[in-house]
């Protein structure tokens, strides 16, 4: 038995160093929050190893043997003290680098864009500022098929902000980005692998989250909190630009003001909008 400790010790340290399963490569400024982990694996490897092989040592050590007695010795000050103190200084390790990881995910950049993501089962849907850079106010009340993230018809602001229903999100390259999230139904979680940030999605509820694109590429964006029979599917990509190519992908976009206009049925569903509105 004390071997086999020993070699699950060994194993796991080989399996960690040589593993071919690791993180996908990084495409944002969030690599802290890999630093954080690495540095909790290393503080936990080292406890887990030492742990096995201390057991794996009293169990040859203290084995039995014919004429031999075990000591008896119900409490021990000093061992108590140095396993208090080890204790201790391993989480504040732990927790120190997370906390100031944490201090800088949720203090967003002044010069961050502001993007909206809204997550229903199972699809995700996306809004970005118009030309006056600010997002128009929004309610569940106003959704409606040419509608769908439930714009505020009598906003100004609204009326440019550029509408993407169930395509994919381009961002610019190496600008930071303020994504607000809303859920319309159950609770969902926006998370993009190669960008590490995420975050839950609550009904009723504004969370957002920020990061900096750092590398041009398409990435998955996917649910990651079980939300119904479909989970697996609610799926989109974030597509990196360069600024160009940004610029001429956003110029080819729709506004609320012709997405709600875009159908025979639009007019009549922007003024029962605007009668929802003058009720309210």
């Amino acid at each position: 038995m004390a071997v086999i400790l020993v070699l699950i010790a060994l194993g796991s340290i080989a399996f960690h160093l040589l593993s071919p399963w690791w993180w996908t490569p990084i495409a944002s400024n969030w690599g802290y929050i890999d630093t954080t982990l690495i540095i909790t694996f290393w503080i936990t490897g080292v406890v887990f190893t030492a742990i096995v092989l201390f057991v794996a040592y009293c169990l040859y050590r203290f084995r039995h043997r014919p004429g031999q007695r075990a000591a008896y010795e119900p409490e021990s000050r000093r061992l108590e003290g140095w396993l208090t103190a080890l204790t201790a200084l391993g989480v504040a390790a732990m927790l120190a680098p997370g906390l100031a990881v944490w201090a800088q995910f949720v203090r967003v950049p002044d010069n961050a864009a502001e993007v909206e993501i809204v997550a229903q089962q199972w699809r995700w849907s996306f809004r970005l500022p118009g030309a006056d850079g600010r997002l128009g106010a929004a309610d569940i009340r106003f959704v409606s098929d040419d509608n769908p993230l439930g714009l505020d018809p009598e906003d100004p602001a609204g009326r440019d902000d550029v509408i993407i229903d169930g395509g994919d999100l381009h961002l610019p390259l190496g600008r930071p980005v303020k994504a607000l999230l809303r859920s319309y139904d159950v609770v969902h979680n926006f998370y993009v692998p190669e960008f590490r940030a995420k975050m839950d999605m609550i009904p009723g509820m504004v969370t957002y989250v920020w990061f900096t694109p750092t590398r041009t590429g398409a990435f998955d964006a996917l649910c990651n909190e079980v939300c119904g029979v479909n989970h697996y599917a609610m799926r989109s990509r974030v597509v990196v630009d360069a600024e160009p190519a940004y610029r001429s992908w956003l110029d080819q976009q729709k506004t609320f003001s012709q997405f709600a206009t875009r159908s025979p049925g639009g007019t009549r569903d922007a003024a029962l909008l605007r009668r929802v509105a003058e009720d309210r």
